[in-house]
């Protein structure tokens, strides 16, 4: 199992940092959480392609978490010319409208699919990537998922809970996978002190939360039950009993050399497991690494 930062982001523009995504690699599987923008990208800075990806996992549909949601399935469809199964995608409501919205023949990309089926330049880039026309519709296999439902392979198992965010506006999730080789829980988009969200990540290896801003800087306390601070993040991780805790969806403004020491700081203090500023790119071990003995 191997776990790999794609973007740590939020919606604000920035080269540094893609707005969210993760992607996990269990044996044959490659799997992806959340696909904001810039995060494509950053798959294939990876040394991944779009068709290596085999299931994908929304924890809502705000923008910054399924931009590219298009850019990944139309890509992977293109560039797979038939020869590979079609992606599983699961999420909450409405993914599956969303998804006609975008693909069906009368959808936002449906002229551009009808010429790549049907232009004769486009049958023949087909045939040259191994495709045998007529060449199939792109129709991604979606299943709306709801908390507790548990979507299992003979290799990893996610469980679907809910987290605290901007209900009832949008369903919003969290995900729990497990596999012989450990489990991680990723918090998608959740405020304050969310029970149902440590009750879900309680004892996993790794837990990778939303850590927006500083603990006292919120306007409202609206904003806090929506957007995680680091106290509240390092509370989580406590109550849940995790063992590595990894920050990510962070503001510019905490993004900065003193604050980013000082939130760290404050965060061990609290909780005592392993702790990681996340990082584009960044690879996640699963296990505390050992301390190294010097001779």
């Amino acid at each position: 199992m191997k776990i790999t930062l794609l973007g740590t982001g939020t919606p604000t523009p920035s080269l540094k940092r893609a707005s969210s995504g993760y992607l996990i690699e269990v044996g044959d599987d490659l799997i992806v959480m959340d696909h904001g923008p810039g995060a494509n990208r950053r798959l294939m800075e990876t040394g991944r392609r779009a068709v290596e990806v085999t299931h994908v996992f929304f924890s809502h549909l705000h923008y910054d978490h399924c931009m590219e949601y298009p850019h990944l399935c139309l890509q992977r469809w293109d560039m797979g010319a038939d020869l590979i199964p079609d992606l599983k995608v699961f999420g909450p409501p409405p993914l599956r409208r969303m998804t006609e919205l975008l693909f069906a023949e009368d959808g936002v990309f449906g002229p551009d699919i009808k010429s790549r089926i049907h232009h004769q330049g486009s049958i023949d880039i087909f045939e040259m990537r191994g495709g045998k026309p007529p060449r199939k519709w792109p129709r991604p296999e979606v299943t709306e998922v709801r908390p507790g439902d548990v979507v299992e392979t003979d290799r990893w198992k996610v469980t679907v809970g809910e987290v605290s965010h901007v209900q009832p506006y949008l369903e919003c999730y969290g995900y729990r996978m497990d596999t012989e080789e450990g489990s991680f829980c990723y918090s998608g988009d959740s405020g304050a002190v969310c029970e149902d969200l440590v009750k879900l990540a309680e004892g996993c290896d790794v837990l990778i939360h939303m850590t927006h801003y500083m603990t006292g800087s919120e306007p409202t306390p609206i904003y806090r039950a929506v957007c995680g601070n680091h106290i509240d993040t390092a509370q989580v991780a406590k109550k849940a009993g995790v063992k590595t805790l990894v920050l990510t969806h962070m503001l510019e403004q905490i993004d900065q050399p003193g604050v980013r020491e000082r939130i760290l700081g404050e965060v061990m203090a609290i909780f005592e497991g392993n702790v990681i500023w996340g990082e584009d790119g960044m690879e996640i071990p699963l296990q505390r690494p050992e301390t190294v003995k010097m001779d």
